[in-house]
């Protein structure tokens, strides 16, 4: 069975600078002002300006000719979903047919892209000294409660956040995002190889691959695709990807 291939990214958000403002939209621009920390709007700004220069080198088009649409699968379900657009960025225009996922914590912004399967991406700070306990009911299955009280303490933060990891890229890659439900998706052990153990859901996907990604030491990360093969992930150069557009700036 042929292997998906998913590019990834790595960037921090010190990459930002003023020649990125320009590949934002106006809607962009608009939720990066509404980040009071300028930490939170640097890592805004890095990860949807990758998002369009990638897009753009893989459709052979400008970064400029490059849009999205929003896509929240889980308000079709509600009765009342929110009129504001929201939810997973879907490219449209000459990128039609790609399909990206955007993710920042910390210093670590990552992308993932691949061509015609949806892809989740989820990159998480672990945080020792954050009370998770009341994050663990809405997060774990009691099985998976289990296997984390089964880990040394020093570890158990980083077992929590590797979780977390786990199903948000998951959620994001159906497209319904942590209001999916996080403990409706059951993953292995969190020092475990990654794998989907179980999915209460009737949406839930029939083909799924869900793999860690190495995100330096104090991270845990994840990508999930929804595809029936292989998942062969590739790291990409981000410094020239990002250099094309500070050149042109």
């Amino acid at each position: 069975m042929t292997a998906l291939t998913c590019r990834l990214w790595w960037a921090s958000p010190d990459d930002a600078s003023p020649a990125l403002l320009d590949l934002l939209d106006a809607g962009e621009r608009e939720r990066r002002e509404r980040f009071r920390a300028p930490a939170d709007r640097d890592r805004y700004l890095v990860a949807h300006a990758l998002a369009r220069l990638a897009l753009a080198r893989e459709a052979g088009c400008a970064p400029e000719q490059v849009t999205f649409t929003l896509h929240c699968r889980a308000c079709r379900r509600r009765p009342d979903p929110r009129p504001e657009p929201h939810g997973k960025p879907r490219p449209a225009g000459p990128a039609a047919g790609l399909e990206i996922s955007i993710s920042h914590s910390g210093d670590r912004v990552l992308l993932a892209l691949a061509h015609g399967t949806p892809v989740g991406a989820d990159v998480e700070k672990v945080a020792p000294d954050r009370d998770t306990e009341g994050l663990v009911d809405y997060c774990l299955r009691p099985r998976e409660r289990r296997d984390l009280d089964r880990v040394p303490a020093p570890q158990r933060a980083e077992g929590f956040f590797g979780y977390w990891a786990r199903k948000e890229a998951l959620l994001k890659a159906t497209g319904d995002g942590i209001s999916g439900g996080l403990a409706t998706v059951g993953v292995s052990g969190p020092f475990d190889p990654a794998a989907v153990v179980e999915w209460d859901s009737p949406a839930a996907p029939e083909d799924v691959r869900l793999t860690d990604l190495d995100a330096g030491p104090g991270y845990r990360a994840a990508v999930a695709a929804l595809c029936p093969g292989p998942l062969d992930t590739r790291i990409c150069d981000t410094a020239d990807l990002l250099g094309t557009r500070r050149t042109v700036g």
